[in-house]
């Protein structure tokens, strides 16, 4: 029994130790700030420790994982918007076309930057658990948007988010599925299923600041219904079409049963109270490396939350 009474005793003077140096290394990253440790999902890593006792043979995991802490009114969040990914129309015959595209080598070298750098992207149902106080935010987070629901969605920019393991966020104009230039209904359910945030962008990206309420109200609920049959779940987030919006908008936005709805207006702080408006980074065609990276404004504070988990050793039963 002192035989291994004191095996257990060494084992958790070693984990002891062992999470001593883990936060001692957090508290070198980030500044400690109270968080609620529990609403974050960490990922199992090897055991860090085996201790063997008769039949009460246990292995010790350590995760870790950073994440922005609770209690923040306001994310300094950054939130990407993009067009087209498509090679560069011509600066001088197609100015605006030019400025709403981004090059497929370019998307791809953002991405790049995004995952090298520590980014996270997140989409608005976690902004709004990050708000509510129900699920943490990651470290770094970012948000990508992406309007319009244009074919290079899917074929160019897509295949990228997937290979970095990226969520996103398409707004998507139901009357424009189908067409030549567009996404389909199977290639929006594919995204959908596969981590992408399907949003509405109106049924026919239509200048919602020009009409009535009423005809503003079926614009929006329209597009929502037809989304929500589609893809078999709430869509709660929206764009207003070429950022164009008043009082009477934001009011028919909220009625019409949206939580967020983002502009064309540059901002990066965001805010509850602020939620019908925010603002949006443009990533525009030509733009360098070095001005995307800006845009991106300084990254929010975080902290390093380590979780010990303590799991029986189980041993493969004798033959026979």
């Amino acid at each position: 029994m002192g035989h291994v009474t004191g095996r257990v005793g060494i084992a958790v003077a070693l984990l002891l130790a062992a999470s001593y140096l883990l936060q001692m290394d957090d508290s070198l990253a980030r500044p400690a700030r109270p968080v609620q440790a529990a609403t974050v999902a960490t990922t199992q890593v090897d055991p860090i420790l085996t201790v063997r006792a008769g039949s009460g043979d246990r292995e010790y995991f350590v995760s870790r994982h950073a994440i922005v802490p609770f209690g923040s009114e306001a994310l300094g969040l950054p939130i990407l918007m993009y067009h087209y990914v498509r090679p560069l129309p011509s600066i001088r015959t197609d100015y605006l076309g030019y400025r709403l595209s981004v090059a497929p080598g370019d998307f791809e070298a953002q991405m790049d930057l995004l995952h090298a750098q520590g980014y996270h992207p997140v989409n608005f149902n976690q902004v709004r658990g990050y708000f509510a106080g129900t699920a943490a935010l990651p470290s770094k987070p970012v948000v990508i948007t992406l309007d319009d629901g244009y074919r290079d969605l899917y074929t160019a920019a897509y295949p990228v988010l997937r290979a970095h393991g990226f969520t996103a966020v398409a707004y998507i104009v139901p009357n424009f599925v189908g067409q030549p230039a567009y996404v389909t209904q199977s290639q929006i359910l594919e995204m959908d299923r596969d981590g992408i945030e399907i949003a509405s962008h109106t049924m026919s990206h239509a200048n919602l600041a020009k009409m009535s309420y009423g005809a503003a109200m079926y614009e929006l609920g329209q597009s929502k219904r037809w989304l929500e049959q589609l893809v078999g779940h709430p869509v709660l987030d929206f764009a207003y079409p070429s950022g164009q919006f008043t009082q009477q908008t934001v009011v028919a936005v909220q009625q019409a049963g949206y939580g967020t709805a983002v502009t064309e207006q540059i901002s990066t702080p965001h805010t509850m109270a602020d939620r019908y408006r925010w603002g949006r980074v443009r990533v525009g065609g030509g733009e360098s490396l070095q001005d995307f990276a800006a845009g991106l404004g300084p990254a929010m504070p975080f902290v390093t939350i380590s979780n010990v988990e303590v799991k029986p050793i189980k041993y493969p039963s004798p033959p026979g």
